[in-house]
């Protein structure tokens, strides 16, 4: 089957759409017609914040929860919440045995299509209102034009830094990639690690070369090579592969990379033991709104675009990104209308709250003007006002089968265990066998 790449001439249409300006909440048990001992009605939910990760969203669902159960008095919430690594390897082994959870997360694309050919979501049409996103985020997750899942997020993916470390080291925030690399070896030669990388999780390390296709062959070198109409061994996604490999030799990257999980990257920036983090905007929280983060080192923090590359055919505005999670209902569900009912609540009242309580770019339309934002978040939404183009990851548009591919070759090219041009052909295979 083939596969279509998301990627999408989004200045004015996102604009349109911003206006600037494991654990359980209950311990009863239900039966099989999705009752509780108590006669509540009982949705089962599994999301991937938790409180120790991902506070800010936590939170948020915690306080919608709340107040869907006060407001509805007969329905129980009950939730299982792993992290995102968990999460994905649970939902493969609940969706093998037909138990899925009422309401669920997923990703959009290639992603979510398997679930829906299975009849395992259930569609969402009936609970839409197509003004309430911005322009193009439900596309991702509908099949043949009707939605299966329903958006909460949009990222795109810029390098944040620490404008202390830089400072010391006399460095500018780079605008061609000739200069990126200037700054990795000033900071390498200094002792001082580069760029943090979680790439145990290879999403993370897909991202850097996702990043470098697009830089040197536009947008279309990479979705031609994934939509079949290009080939993954087309020069510029070689080329890509190199400057990977290349970073990889210069000691751009933290010491064990690909043994580190992104949480136990992270720390490193957040440590201070790493000049640069490239990573999506659900990261935000930490640099703006978080309360267990302290001020002295949010306003350390800057952003910085991806920077271009000499003779490449990408624009700076290009970024990788898109929709980021979605809401599910499982077809099978014995409550499906009121974890619909739910879910609608979940996503309207997620808008309301994510802007000023999390500093979260949701997928819904909010006016933000009445809210007391920080300048990060302010300049990231006109960031994405302007771009040119936004290609959702990589994984995400490609069937599972292939993802798993992709991933594997992504840790195996940065593990030094793979030449670029064996990295494209092997990919190339995959997804040529799908045809």
């Amino acid at each position: 089957m083939k596969k279509k790449a998301f990627s999408a001439l989004l200045s004015l249409a996102l604009m349109g759409g911003i206006v600037l300006g494991g654990c359980s909440s209950s311990s009863s048990s239900s039966d099989d017609s999705g009752k509780s001992s108590g006669g509540k009605t009982v949705v089962k939910m599994m999301h991937l914040w938790p409180e120790g990760s991902s506070k800010a969203q936590f939170t948020i669902v915690d306080d919608i929860i709340k107040d869907y159960e006060k407001a509805n008095p007969d329905v129980d919430i009950q939730t299982e919440i792993l992290g995102n690594e968990q999460y994905k390897e649970k939902i493969k082994v609940l969706s093998a045995s037909n138990e899925l959870p009422d309401v669920g997360i997923t990703w959009a694309a290639g992603y979510m299509q398997p679930f829906v050919e299975g009849n395992m979501f259930a569609p969402l049409d009936d609970i839409v209102q197509k003004d309430q996103f911005v322009a193009g985020t439900l596309d991702a997750f509908s099949v043949d034009g009707k939605p299966y899942a329903l958006p909460l997020e949009l990222n795109i993916t810029p390098v944040y830094y620490n404008k202390e470390i830089f400072k010391k080291y006399n460095l500018e925030v780079p605008k061609t990639y000739d200069e990126f690399l200037k700054v990795v070896k000033t900071l390498a030669d200094n002792g001082v690690t580069p760029i943090t990388l979680g790439n145990k999780d290879r999403w993370t390390g897909s991202m850097w070369f996702m990043y470098l296709a697009d830089r040197i062959g536009g947008p279309e070198a990479l979705n031609n090579a994934i939509n079949r109409t290009g080939s993954f061994e087309d020069p510029a996604l070689v080329k890509a592969a190199e400057e990977i490999t290349k970073l990889v030799d210069m000691g751009a990257f933290v010491k064990g990379f690909n043994g580190l999980s992104n949480d136990e990257a992270k720390g490193y920036f957040m440590n201070e033991q790493a000049a640069m983090y490239l990573m999506a905007t659900w990261e935000l929280p930490n640099y703006t709104t978080s309360p267990d983060v302290s001020q002295e080192f949010k306003d350390k923090i800057g952003y910085f675009k991806f920077p271009t590359y000499e003779g490449g055919k990408g624009n700076i505005d290009s970024y990788v990104g898109g929709p980021g999670v979605g809401l599910f209902v499982s077809e099978q569900s014995k409550v499906k209308e009121e974890a619909k009912k739910f879910v609608a609540y979940l996503v309207e009242e997620w808008g309301k709250r994510s802007v000023v309580d999390a500093g979260v770019i949701p997928a819904t339309v909010v006016d933000t003007s009445s809210g007391d934002l920080d300048q990060m978040y302010i300049d990231i939404l006109n960031d994405l006002g302007n771009a040119t183009n936004l290609t959702l990851y990589a994984d995400v548009q490609m069937s599972a089968s292939v993802a798993d591919v992709h991933l594997n070759q992504i840790q195996a090219l940065f593990g030094g265990q793979t030449t670029p041009k064996e990295f494209a052909k092997t990919q190339e295979e995959a997804l040529a066998a799908e045809e």
